[in-house]
Order: C-alpha cells, then sequence, then structure tokens
C-alpha cells in the first residue's frame, strides 16, 4: 500500500500540529510573569484553555496542499488563532452573549472580570498582527498581502460586520439571506482567511488560491450550520458552552428558519462543494479533505 493510499490519521496529525502551534504561540506571547502580569495571565487563560485548534490546523493543512513548510506558516496559524480567540472572550461578555462557559471553562470575564476581559481580547488582536508581521515574504506574497489578508477578515466588513449584524437580529425575523450573511462573515471569514493564509506562506500559484478560497467559504459555512444545529440537539457538557443559548436569545438559526433536516441537507451541500475545490490539488489536501469530513460529522 503507498503512502497516499493509508486512511488518513488526523486525530495524530492534529495532536501533532496542535502541539506545533502551542509551542509557537507560547514563544510568540509574553509569560504570563511579565508585568503587567494580570492581562498575560488573562491572554493565555483563554489561548490555552484546550481548543480545538482548527483555524491553525486549516493554515498547516492548506500550506500542506501547496508544498509548504509548516515553519513558514506557523506565524500565520497563531496570528489567526489569536483573532479567533480575542473573538471569544468578546462574544461572551455580558454586553454580547452574556456566556459563563467556554470550552468547558468559565469565561474570561468570569475569571478575571469584564475590564480585563475587554483588555485581553484588545491585546490577543494586536499581538495577530504582530504575529504575522514575522511571517516569511514569498516571491507572490508579500507581508503587506498577509496583514492585509487577516485585517480584512478580522475587520468591519467580515467578522465585526457578522458580530453587528448577529447582535442586531436577536428577537428579530431574519430572513436566509439576512442568516447567511451572518455566518459568511462572523464564521466563514476567518475559516476562509487560514486556509488563504496558508496557502499565501507556501508561495501557492493564483488557481490554488482561488481553491483554497472556495473551499474555505464553503467549509466556514457548513461550520457555522452545524454550530447552529449543535446549540439545539446537544448538551452544555457536551458542547463545552452553554447549549440552548441561541434559543434563549431569539437569535435566528439556520434550524429555527428551516428546520433540522434541511439544515443538515445544507450542511452536507456546503461540505460537498468543499471537497469540489480541492479537485485542483490532486490527492495533495488530504489533510484539508480530512478537516472538512471532521467538520460535517462532529457531534460538539
Amino acid at each position: 500500500m503507498s503512502r497516499s493510499d493509508r486512511p488518513f490519521d488526523l486525530a495524530a496529525w492534529l495532536e501533532t500540529h496542535s502541539r506545533s502551534v502551542d509551542a509557537a504561540l507560547d514563544r510568540f506571547l509574553p509569560k504570563a510573569s511579565v508585568r503587567p502580569a494580570t492581562i498575560h495571565k488573562a491572554m493565555r487563560y483563554s489561548l490555552f484553555a484546550g481548543g480545538k485548534r482548527m483555524r491553525p490546523a486549516l493554515v498547516l493543512a492548506a500550506a500542506e496542499a501547496c508544498g509548504g513548510r509548516e515553519v513558514d506558516a506557523l506565524p500565520a496559524a497563531c496570528a489567526v488563532e489569536c483573532i479567533h480567540t480575542y473573538s471569544l472572550i468578546h462574544d461572551d461578555l455580558p454586553s454580547m452573549d452574556n456566556d459563563d462557559f467556554r470550552r468547558g471553562k468559565p469565561t474570561n470575564h468570569k475569571v478575571f472580570g469584564e475590564g480585563i476581559a475587554v483588555l485581553a481580547g484588545d491585546a490577543l488582536l494586536t499581538q495577530a498582527f504582530e504575529i504575522v508581521a514575522q511571517s516569511r515574504a514569498r516571491a507572490r506574497y508579500s507581508h503587506q498581502d498577509l496583514v492585509l489578508e487577516l485585517a480584512k477578515a478580522g475587520g468591519p466588513l467580515q467578522l465585526i460586520a457578522g458580530q453587528v449584524a448577529d447582535l442586531e437580529g436577536e428577537g428579530k425575523d431574519l430572513s436566509v439571506p439576512d442568516l447567511r450573511y451572518i455566518h459568511e462573515r462572523k464564521t466563514s471569514a476567518l475559516l476562509c482567511a487560514s486556509v488563504r493564509l496558508g496557502g499565501m506562506s507556501a508561495n501557492c500559484t493564483p488557481t490554488q488560491l482561488k481553491a483554497l478560497t472556495a473551499f474555505g467559504y464553503n467549509v466556514g459555512l457548513a461550520f457555522q450550520v452545524i454550530d447552529d444545529i449543535l446549540d439545539v440537539t446537544q448538551s452544555t457538557e457536551k458542547l463545552g458552552k452553554t447549549a440552548g443559548k441561541d434559543v434563549a436569545a431569539q437569535k435566528a438559526t439556520y434550524p429555527r428558519l428551516v428546520g433540522l433536516e434541511k439544515s443538515r441537507k445544507i450542511a452536507a451541500q456546503l461540505t460537498r462543494k468543499a471537497y469540489d475545490a480541492l479537485d485542483p490539488f490532486r490527492g495533495k489536501a488530504r489533510a484539508l479533505d480530512a478537516i472538512a469530513r471532521y467538520l460535517l460529522e462532529r457531534d460538539h
């Protein structure tokens, strides 16, 4: 059996690459003892709270698919995880989703107070750009390209736009296009940027970047549709965060608008489009393919 014919061990791949990401994050961030220690402890509390590291994994898997090296992709991988974690800290605040648990642990503001939680999110956001600026420039992609990619994904037209639309949509009768707008920006934008940054770190071709963009967009939407489904079908213990929050907040979700079965069909259709986008890689995107399957089939 050739190497390409062997079953892909995603669990082992994720464990290995998560260790690399954790070690790199530990190097990039100020130590917890550095003054002012409180902010650095708060940053590290949420960043090392046991997340799946799915966005960094997508960065590294995309780089791998394009023939790149892990060491060149690690700054981008760490940067997107900092952006993601900052967004979760702020998302959990009483003025936003008002959640008490995240990743099975008390949320940042429950441990450090609201003021420090806001600042910890701000610090991680800023840290992300310091980290990505340390990426290696490539022939096709400059430092400016990498920083712009991250800034656009996390900015007022994408991640922030999704959060604003989500807040303003609570308790309102949103349409499916309205909900898609929120999911495209609040979730899909950063997942899409993750695979694009991974490709860029490997000096990918324009064709490869286009394929990665289609992959990231569709997987990102599928991921959020499944999140909506899990919120109404799983327990708090299983999810590691408060279940049923979307229903309690009267948020528009796919199950609420189109029902559970149709929501599952939409997620499957989106993931199929993601698989199809990997065709140009001709079997070299096994990790990306496996991650897409994991995201579609996950139960928490």
